[in-house]
Order: structure tokens, then sequence, then C-alpha cells
């Protein structure tokens, strides 16, 4: 099979394999279709017609059109949902780190976040001068920069320091050491008060301008965490206490077909079991709304999983740009022609499960299930929001490879094998064998949940054996 009809009602087919000059990923006309006739796919429409279409014709970006507009109407038509079969997998547990608030975590490392931007060298310093710390139970020492955490107003403010705080309560570091430098608007007093209760042996202060040598004072800081980390043990823990946030990056044309279904599958499983799975991107959403919205638990979530889509085109209006200035160039190469084509295939990653809860960017994951999360697509922007949230691991599927790694591990999914056989260096999972032909979904997302609780048990990603762990914040208001 070398082209796929993703769905019954769907007049165009996808490519799998390159067909003359039309490379995989691509749409091919099944029917003839006139001028201003919808383009179907995945039984949704995707665009329209810009010029009439013979069968068998090429269909993209030169014939075809975005049907989005700035204002949408949505209304709750509930759906109901069939429940994953899991009878035959139970128990499932992993070897994580029970921590002393009841917390469950994957890692136990040493986290150092600067509060604000003019303090990233000396937290990097500190990371690699203590690196020998990452010895008995202490699983390595990490520090993430960012330019932020000063000269900020209003919502950005209370976002950073909001964002900066969840980190520092990940259950995946096992200790932290919060860096300031002691002029910032952030203060040590409003970080402290964000931050709340903390262990005071685990969770140490430095203000830079405080001491005379804040690497000897740092180092010393490091030294106390680590010995209180050195006696912590993995034990047994039921999945269901697993966090996974989805997100994808540089998609192609199979995106849709191989690996954002196949974690949509993995999801379906996990919820199934217990746990939790987090999907983002809301401007990669639109255009394919009520595939979410309407498996939607109650009316209340299905309100604000609305409010959290209709808040992200009000702030696109605010700047003046269009809802629909979307897919990238990388997208289009690989085959997507308009926003609703890359959301309808985006938002697969959230199978067919309820949608339990649809939470602000910053906040944390409360809910178990299949949540929604307010966050840009910017792929470091949402995988920073997705661990501050709480996910243990962020599962990011993508056609065309990328190396970044959030402070989470960050399983890399490919949408075919040709990436996977390129670059091993970055990816960690191929969803390809699904368009070989070689797997079905539901086969490659049960082996991508056998493949997230051996990285939940201590197994490394790509990214982490390569040192990627990067944070971007999001930021919408002036910098003074």
């Amino acid at each position: 099979m070398d082209a796929i009809k993703i769905h019954p009602s769907d007049n165009v087919e996808v490519l799998l394999k390159k067909r003359g000059e039309i490379c995989a990923g691509h749409k091919l006309a099944l029917k003839d279709i006139k001028a201003g006739e919808k383009i179907i796919k995945y039984g949704f429409p995707i665009g329209v017609a810009s010029e009439d279409i013979s069968k068998g014709d090429w269909v993209h970006v030169h014939n075809v059109k975005t049907l989005l507009n700035e204002t949408t109407e949505y209304a709750y038509n509930p759906l109901p949902i069939e429940k994953t079969d899991v009878s035959k997998l139970k128990p499932v547990t992993f070897k994580g780190f029970r921590r002393a608030n009841g917390s469950v975590g994957i890692r136990n490392e040493i986290w150092i976040i600067p509060v604000v931007g003019c303090v990233n060298s000396t937290a990097s310093r500190l990371a690699a001068l203590n690196a020998s710390l990452a010895q008995g139970g202490v699983e390595g020492v990490y520090s993430f920069s960012h330019p932020y955490g000063c000269s900020q107003t209003g919502a950005d403010h209370a976002r950073t320091r909001k964002l900066l705080a969840a980190l520092c309560r990940h259950p995946n570091a096992g200790g932290v050491l919060v860096l300031h430098l002691g002029c910032e608007n952030i203060t040590p007093e409003q970080f402290r008060a964000e931050l709340g209760e903390v262990d005071p042996s685990r969770v140490k202060f430095l203000v830079a301008q405080e001491v005379e040598d804040e690497i000897a004072e740092g180092s010393r800081l490091l030294a106390e965490i680590a010995e209180a980390m050195a006696n912590d043990k993995r034990e047994d823990i039921d999945v269901s206490e697993l966090v996974i946030g989805m997100k994808c990056g540089g998609s192609d044309g199979l995106s849709g077909i191989t690996a954002n279904p196949v974690v949509g599958r993995f999801s379906d499983l996990l919820t199934a079991l217990g746990g939790t799975t987090v999907l983002t991107e809301v401007p990669e959403m639109f255009g394919a709304e009520p595939i979410l919205f309407n498996r939607a638990t109650s009316q209340k979530v299905f309100e604000k999983a609305a409010k959290i889509v209709s808040d992200f085109k009000d702030y696109f209006i605010s700047h003046g740009e269009a809802v629909y200035e979307n897919p990238s160039p990388g997208n289009k190469a690989g085959g997507i022609t308009t926003l609703e084509d890359k959301s309808c295939g985006c938002v697969q990653k959230g199978g067919s499960s309820s949608v339990v809860d649809a939470i602000e960017y910053g906040e944390k994951i409360t809910a178990k299930g299949l949540n929604m999360m307010s966050g840009p697509g910017n792929d470091l922007v949402s995988a920073t929001a997705l661990t501050a949230a709480g996910a243990h691991i962020v599962l990011f599927t993508t056609g065309r490879g990328t190396p970044f790694g959030a402070p989470a591990p960050t399983v890399k999914i490919s949408t075919n094998t040709a990436l996977y056989s390129k670059k091993r260096n970055w990816i960690d999972f191929n969803a390809g064998t699904v368009a070989d032909g070689s797997e079905t979904l539901e086969e490659a997302g049960l082996r991508l949940l056998q493949y997230v609780i051996s990285i939940a048990s201590g197994e490394k990603t790509t990214s982490e054996k390569n040192g990627a762990r990067e944070i971007a914040i999001f930021k919408t208001g002036v910098t003074l």
C-alpha cells in the first residue's frame, strides 16, 4: 500500500511512499473537486478548493485555502466514549521515587533554578563544578537558563514567577537550589511566597549579592542537598501515578497518520490504567476543536476548554496576527496544507478518551485522565509548560527531527522510518512502522506504553544522553 484514505468520508488520500514527483505525506484527490468545495481529511474539512481539482491531482497550498477566521461559536455536543480495555495489562508498575509529600518522581536530580537571567552563568558554573555529586541516590545536577525574572510587569511577571516555582516543585527534582541575584523584580520574598512550604533539607536558597563567593556558597548548599538525597531509592509504583505530556514539532503529512495516533493509542491505554496525559499547543487545535470539546466530561470542562482556545485567538488578534498563520514552511514541505490540516493531525495525540479538565498555562494537573492545557505551539515553551504542569515525561512526535529536550525526559517519536534511521542520535521511538505496514496503531501504542515504562524506570532518552535540557517561558507583554 502506497497511499491511505484515513476516514471513509475523505475526498483525498495521503501518500505513504513517494509517487512520481510527489513526496510521501502529501495528498491526492480521490474524486473531482470543484472550486469552493471542501477538502475532507480525517473526516473533517481541512480547507476549501481554490480552483477545480481533478481526480488524482496533487492537493496542496497551490489549490487549497483555509476556512478559518477569527471568530468561532462553540457548542457542546457530548459524544459517547468507549473505554479502552486494559484488563489484560494490569497490574502495570514502574520503578520510581516516592517523595515525602506523596508525589512521585521518575528521576532523582538536583535542579538549579535561576530566578533571573543575570545569574544564568553562575547556575551553569555551579552545575558543571558539582557534577561529581551525581552518585549514590543523585542522578545528575542540572541548571536551566532563561532571560527573564526582571524588567517584566503584570501578567509576564506573575507568569515567570509561577512557572519557575512550579519547576522547583517538580517531583523529578529530588533537590533544588533556587538562585537569586538580589535586585531583580521577582524578589526572594515574592518567590518564597509563590513556592510555599518546602523541605529545607532539599530546597535551598542563595542570593548571590549577599555572599562574598557565590560559587563556594552554592557548592556548599548543593553538597547539603546531595547528602539529603543520598539514600533515595527506586521502588515499584503503579502506572496510574504517571503524568505524560504530549506535543509535536516539525510535523509532516504522516504525523496525523502514524506518530500522533500512536501517541493517542498510548494515551487511551494510560488513562484507562488510571494515569494522566496532557495535550497542549492551543494554536494547533484551531479548526479541530470539536474533536476534543465534544469529549469533555461536563459542560464546565467544555467551557474551560472553549475559553482556553478563545483566549488564544484573542491573543493573536490583539497582536494583529491572523489565527490561521500556520503551518510553517517545514510543515508545508512535509505535506501539511492548512492549519486545519495540521490541527486535525495534531489532536490525534489525544486519542479517543474523555477530556477531564482544561487548565491554564503554569497550572498543575490535578485531574487523572486526558487534560488540555493552555500554551503556544512553540516547542520549548510548550514542553517547559508541560513539565511545570507536572509531566514526568514529554512525548514529542516529529516528521523532520529536532535535538531539543525539556527539563523532563523528552521522548522523540518519528513519523517515518527514514527519519528514525537517519537521526538515531535524536529519535527514541519509530512510529513509521505503521506506514511501513509492519505494525498496527494498536500494536505501536502498546509498544510505546512499554517504552514509556522503561524510561520512567530510569532508562535515558537520547536528549538526556546528549545533555539537551532547556526551558523557555511564555512572554506576552513589554520588557522594561
